[in-house]
């Protein structure tokens, strides 16, 4: 069972930082190169370019939260997990993708306490 995952590629799992230009700010961000791989895929879906998508799911949280991401590589792995997911639930290659979790038919997370 190790074998499926141990004999990933290392190029997926080693980090790639990419500078994105948020309303005028240089900011990095430093993903595994699967997460970025992701993010290219969804971003072409949307017809944006991988940054401006980024940029996007950005202002978007800001609008949503109202407050800026503290950790906002984390939030982009959790995008693209969730988006993996969706896919996975769908059966298909490239879920719908609603901006309504549900009408989408998302599954919560479940919050784990630590003790």
């Amino acid at each position: 069972m190790c074998g499926i995952y141990i004999n990933a590629d290392p190029i997926l799992y080693e980090s790639r930082t990419r500078s994105l230009r948020i309303h005028g700010v240089i900011t990095t961000v430093r993903l595994e190169n699967l997460f970025w791989d992701v993010l290219h895929e969804i971003a072409g879906r949307e017809s944006m370019t991988t940054s401006q998508f980024a940029v996007k799911l950005y202002d978007e949280l800001i609008a949503l939260r109202g407050e800026m991401p503290t950790n906002f590589a984390s939030f982009l792995r959790v995008r693209c997990l969730r988006y993996l997911s969706m896919r996975a639930a769908n059966g298909t290659s490239s879920p719908e993708v609603s901006a309504d979790p549900v009408a989408a038919n998302e599954i919560r997370p479940r919050i784990l306490k630590t003790v």
